[in-house]
């Protein structure tokens, strides 16, 4: 898969400017050929992204270096988390929490990596601010993303509107949350707007439930925890489930739990 550089242009394809209608004049539905969001100056189409789609690689300068991102990912799984903005209250929170959690990631072959909307200057800075305030070393790189190109790549932006547009004509990056596992596979995401800090311990739970569910081939249930019970798939018989797993508690047909540990 071809590289994006974020030094270089952000998308290759560009939309008809006749697709770009005012509020008074919404597109109808057989106007969506493609999928873009478009600044007063710019219109760039972004790739759909599901559940198991490829992660899109890119190229970069971050905090520790130039780095190609699925070569950085290597046979690890990540975490990419972005940030609207170096120097605000929700992100400084927000990045001093997963520095002191890094440790726990560490230990499940997770690897961090953020993204703000600033250059490496800023970023360093903001580092030791952060540091600083949440008594912590940030010690996970952190993507320098001035121009939003990986923003936009990963569609971590909110909609078009004329309060979220900064001086620069691009729109405000938002609080997304990708999971990626070592085949470069999209596993879950999360997306919460600026306003609305994330959950550490919901971005690690679900890390865990994640790896549990590949490695055991089962699910997990609401709030579940490691050491908690875990469902049987449906498409596991229970008799081959007892043959798995041995203890296999049936409350319907569609419902059974197991146990496998931490």
């Amino acid at each position: 898969m071809a590289s994006i550089s974020t030094s270089t242009r952000i998308l290759p394809y560009i939309i008809s400017s006749s697709l770009v209608r005012s509020r008074a004049s919404p597109l109808l539905p057989h106007q969506f050929s493609r999928r873009s969001f478009a600044t007063p100056a710019t219109e760039k189409q972004q790739p759909r992204l599901r559940l198991g789609s490829t992660a899109p690689n890119f190229t970069a300068k971050t905090t520790q270096g130039d780095i190609d991102f699925h070569q950085w990912i290597g046979d690890k799984w990540a975490i990419l988390f972005s940030h609207p903005a170096d120097f605000t209250p929700v992100c400084t929170t927000e990045l001093g929490a997963f520095a002191k959690m890094k440790a726990q990631f560490d230990e499940r072959g997770v690897k961090l990596i953020g993204l703000s909307a600033n250059d490496l200057s800023s970023h360093a800075r903001w580092i030791t601010d952060i540091n600083t305030l949440s008594s912590t070393t940030l010690t996970f790189p952190i993507i320098a993303d001035p121009g939003r190109t990986v923003a936009w790549l990963y569609d971590m932006v909110d909609a078009q509107d004329t309060s979220n547009i900064d001086t620069k004509g691009i729109a405000f990056t938002i609080r997304s949350v990708f999971v990626i596992d070592p085949a470069k596979k999209i596993r879950l995401t999360m997306m919460y707007p600026a306003s609305c800090g994330r959950n550490t311990s919901e971005v690690l739970r679900v890390v865990d439930a994640l790896q549990t569910g590949d490695g055991k081939g089962v699910t997990t249930p609401i709030d579940w925890r490691p050491g908690e019970d875990v469902i049987v798939p449906p498409s596991v018989s229970t008799e081959d489930a007892q043959a798995k797993f041995g203890s296999v508690r049936e409350v319907r047909p569609y419902l059974r739990f197991t146990n496998v540990g931490k």
